[in-house]
Order: structure tokens, then C-alpha cells, then sequence
């Protein structure tokens, strides 16, 4: 499953570097040439004087990046939009953004801190089903205890010494101690987004799993429950306990919440005419995705674009 994820997310998102925006929503390529040695990952500071972003990256702006980021902030309070939810981050929390998620920086605020990133199919296949690189059921900001947050900032630093000595080493060994570094942090990371009850609960329900991975490969032209329990062979009346056990919500709920969280990206950062949006996401009709649309935000899709702008 895992690797499925990454393969979906390395083709779907790497394709789409700058283009036009009538084509789609912006999507950033890992900056490869600003990494030592040309490795798939970085790791250095935020704020002014440290570039670990390309030079046109519009981050005041919404935008997609194709690879992960993970901000472990020394300072705040600051706001950082994820997928069209407002986070704010205090001084020892992490704030971690994976491949295809829109997200915007805040202009208002200092971000000062360690900032990680790391290109998709820099770790192997194991390493991505252990650390659960994929899991956008998972909350972006993450807050550690003292004992975690002390763990992890000791790797991150082990990390980062690492990742800036790249002359001890030949290249080819460099990269390797590189990717057990990175996975010993991202195995602490990964086992703090876990720990709450609620997401070991999503862990462990595999009828939920295959189903949330069912979503997102079909939520642009499936929204029938029934079709997604035939799919998976189990009675719609399991999809429901599983989905309701895992998440609180209802299957319906569920695939109609991806549905408006793909609008609301291509409203917002693109120009598709609004009937072309509804298409993309399963409504060839105009006039029954604005009726959805506005069922399920309160606002028309042409409301909420011009909120956006």
C-alpha cells in the first residue's frame, strides 16, 4: 500500500512543475540542486538567509510541493495553512507537509527553526510502510512532550551534522548513513503522530485503510458507498462500523470531504472554469456540483473563489 502511495505521488506530482495555472495547481519539484552533494533530502534552518525552497516558489501563496517538509520550530507563535485548515505553531512543535498538500507560509510571521525536506523514493519501500510516510489521515502539526521533543531534536541535530559532512565519506556511503539517519528520525516522528488513540485506531482498521486508499484513487469519478464495499467484497453495513469506528463519520461523509477538499484546491489555484472543476472531481453537470458544493460549505464555487483571490 505504501508503495503504491509513493509511486501515485512521485508520478502525480512530480509531473507538475510551474506550469500555467489554467492547467492546474501549482506544484513545486524537490529542489535537488540546493542539496549538498545532490542528495534527495536537505536539512538546514528557516528563516531569512536559508534557501531550502526554489527561488520562485510563491510561499506567501497557495501552492503544492511534490516531497515532504517537516518544520520544527524554535520560535512562534506562527499560522501555516495546510490543505485549507489554519495551524498555529508554537516554539517545540513540528509541523510536517506531505507530497500534494496545498499549503501557504504566513507572511505575518518569523518562522525560525529546523526545517527538513526529502524528495519521494529517497527511502526504500520498508522504511515508507514503517514510518507511515503517507498517512494524510494524520494531522500536520504534531506536539511532543519534553522527553519526545528532546528525542527528536537530538536526531534532527545528528541528522543535520550528517547531512552537512559530505567529505569523510565517499558519496556513495555518505547517502547511505544519510537515509538510517533520516530513518531514525522519521521513526520517532511517526510514532508520535500515531499515539493518540484515535489515530492507532485508523492504523489498525484495515477495512478503513484499503477503503481511505480506495477514496483517494477513485473520490474523482466513485462517490457511491456501495460501489467502493463491492469493490473492497464486504457489506456496506462493515464499510459504516469501520468508517464510523475510525473517523466518526459516515462513509458518505467521508468520500464527499475529499470531494470538496479537491474543489476547494482547483478553485482556489486555478482558473478552470467552474463547470471544469465539477468535472474533475466526478460532476459533469455544473449546476449539480455548485448545489453539492454549496450543500456541504455554505458558499457558491464562485464565492469561495473569489474569497481565495
Amino acid at each position: 500500500m505504501a508503495d503504491r502511495n509513493t509511486a501515485r505521488a512521485a508520478d502525480e506530482h512530480r509531473g507538475g512543475s510551474p506550469g500555467a495555472r489554467a492547467e492546474g495547481i501549482r506544484t513545486f519539484a524537490f529542489p535537488s540542486g540546493l542539496s549538498v552533494s545532490g542528495v534527495g533530502m536537505q536539512v538546514g534552518s528557516l528563516g531569512s538567509g536559508h534557501t531550502w525552497h526554489a527561488d520562485d516558489a510563491p510561499l506567501d501563496k497557495v501552492h503544492r510541493i511534490d516531497f515532504h517538509v517537516v518544520m520544527l520550530f524554535s520560535a512562534g507563535p506562527v499560522r501555516h495553512m495546510v490543505d485549507f485548515a489554519e495551524y498555529e505553531a508554537r516554539a517545540g512543535d513540528l509541523l510536517w507537509i506531505r507530497p500534494g498538500q496545498v499549503h501557504r507560509f504566513s507572511t505575518a510571521d518569523e518562522y525560525r527553526g529546523t526545517v527538513l525536506t526529502m524528495q519521494p523514493g529517497f527511502l526504500p519501500r520498508a522504511t515508507v510502510e514503517a514510518t507511515g510516510l503517507y498517512r494524510y489521515d494524520l494531522p500536520p502539526l504534531l506536539r511532543p512532550d519534553p522527553a519526545r521533543l528532546a528525542a527528536l531534536t537530538s536526531s534532527l541535530e545528528q541528522l543535520r551534522r550528517e547531512y552537512e559532512d559530505d567529505r569523510t565519506l565517499p558519496l556513495g556511503l555518505h547517502t547511505a548513513v544519510l537515509r538510517h539517519s533520516l530513518t531514525a528520525f522519521l521513526l520517532r516522528l511517526a510514532h508520535l503522530a500515531a499515539g493518540s488513540a484515535e489515530a492507532e485506531r485508523h492504523r489498525s482498521d484495515t477495512t478503513f485503510t484499503l477503503f481511505r486508499d480506495a477514496v483517494e484513487q477513485g473520490f474523482a469519478t466513485n462517490h457511491s458507498v456501495s460501489a467502493y464495499a463491492d469493490a473492497l467484497a464486504i457489506s456496506r453495513r462493515t464499510l459504516v462500523r469501520a468508517v464510523r469506528a475510525a473517523t466518526g463519520q459516515t462513509p458518505k461523509g467521508f468520500i464527499d470531504r475529499r470531494v470538496v477538499l479537491e474543489a476547494k484546491r482547483l478553485l482556489a489555484h486555478t482558473d478552470l472554469p467552474i463547470g471544469r472543476v465539477g468535472a474533475a472531481v466526478g460532476f459533469p453537470d455544473a449546476a449539480n456540483f455548485s448545489k453539492f458544493f454549496h450543500q456541504h460549505t455554505e458558499v457558491t464555487p464562485a464565492a469561495f473563489r473569489a474569497e481565495m483571490r
